[in-house]
């Protein structure tokens, strides 16, 4: 299993992205995918999770800004992030953690500046 994370750039505050996660492999189900970020100096944090059969959680920090959706083939998850913030800057990884085996998968990381 690979993930790709993509999207990431530079944009003023204010603005908006859509960061990219493209699936390749087979992650088994039950399953978990996400997005975590992690800005200079800070733990990684969560952003955003769902499970295989479609709940999603989202961390404290997005506040409504962003939103996650997948195709219907899954094989690519994208996180909508509207109302960017300085604070939001850090770099994106998508993550998948297969819920049975306990194999954990993690995308190459992508970078967000939000200037001010």
């Amino acid at each position: 299993v690979q993930l790709q994370a993509s999207g990431g750039g530079l944009v003023q505050a204010g603005g908006s992205l859509r960061l990219s996660c493209a699936v390749s492999g087979t992650i088994l189900s039950p399953n978990v995918m996400a997005w975590y970020r992690q800005a200079p100096g800070k733990q990684r944090e969560m952003v955003v999770r769902v499970l295989s059969g479609g709940t999603t959680t989202y961390g404290d920090i997005v506040e409504g800004r962003f939103t996650l959706s997948r195709d219907n083939g899954q094989r690519t998850m994208y996180l909508q992030m509207e109302s960017l913030k300085p604070e939001d800057t850090a770099v994106y990884y998508c993550a998948a953690h297969e819920l049975k085996t306990m194999k954990f998968y993690w995308g190459q990381g992508t970078l967000v500046t939000v200037s001010s």
